[in-house]
């Protein structure tokens, strides 16, 4: 089973390298902040693509997806879109969730929650059979530095030290990029921005072997 992974494309998806997949994963930020939402366009970008299962979460920058949440599902035609919910795709349960904490008074703030007891009941919804967590915002302490910050949620990180799934898809953060195993999970930040404005392209992962090809 092979699947691609991708994440912070900020409306640039059209120039995203994607790689042939069994499962497209896209963990946020499709739009700009605070500018025309254009949904219809990532979603006219996701019917060109030859993935049979798409799978999309919201991010920060994804402020249509947060304002009209009933609506967001209905833009994304071409997509399975996971708000607080799960799929399950060839015995694979794959659950999403866009939440992130309050970056800073500057940044976009869809789906921000203060730290604390509002991030923990999303994270609590959770299901305990979950194989792959796709999150926009990284657990704290992995792949969620921003210069000397950290940026990640430490109730996410508890979360997943319990509910032990085989992997945890992210993005949000730009500075990191890759994957890095803790225990029997996986944690995977694929934003595709890197240094200088080139950008990466999508990821592309061996489900069973646990290997970024």
């Amino acid at each position: 089973m092979k699947i691609a992974l991708f994440s912070d494309t900020h409306a640039l998806h059209g120039q995203i390298n994607i790689p042939d997949a069994d499962i497209l994963i896209f963990a946020g930020d499709m739009t700009h902040c605070r500018t025309a939402q254009d949904v219809s366009g990532f979603n006219r970008f996701l019917g060109g693509l030859p993935h049979k299962h798409k799978i999309v979460v919201g991010g920060n920058h994804d402020h249509m997806l947060a304002c009209d949440q009933e609506k967001a599902k209905f833009l994304l035609t071409e997509a399975t879109y996971l708000l607080d919910d799960f799929v399950v795709i060839s015995g694979i349960t794959i659950y999403g969730a866009p939440w992130q904490p309050i970056f800073n008074h500057r940044a976009c703030d869809a789906f921000a929650l203060p730290r604390g007891k509002a991030l923990k009941e999303k994270w609590d919804m959770i299901p305990s059979s979950v194989d792959i967590l796709v999150t926009h915002a990284p657990p704290a302490g992995i792949l969620d530095q921003d210069g000397p910050v950290s940026h990640g949620c430490s109730d996410l990180t508890a979360a997943v030290a319990v509910l032990k799934p085989k992997y945890h898809i992210f993005g949000h953060i730009h500075n990191h990029h890759g994957m890095i195993k803790h225990g029997s999970t996986s944690y995977i930040n694929c934003n595709v921005q890197g240094e200088n404005g080139v950008l990466r392209s999508a990821l592309l992962l061996d489900y069973n072997s646990g290997e970024l090809l």
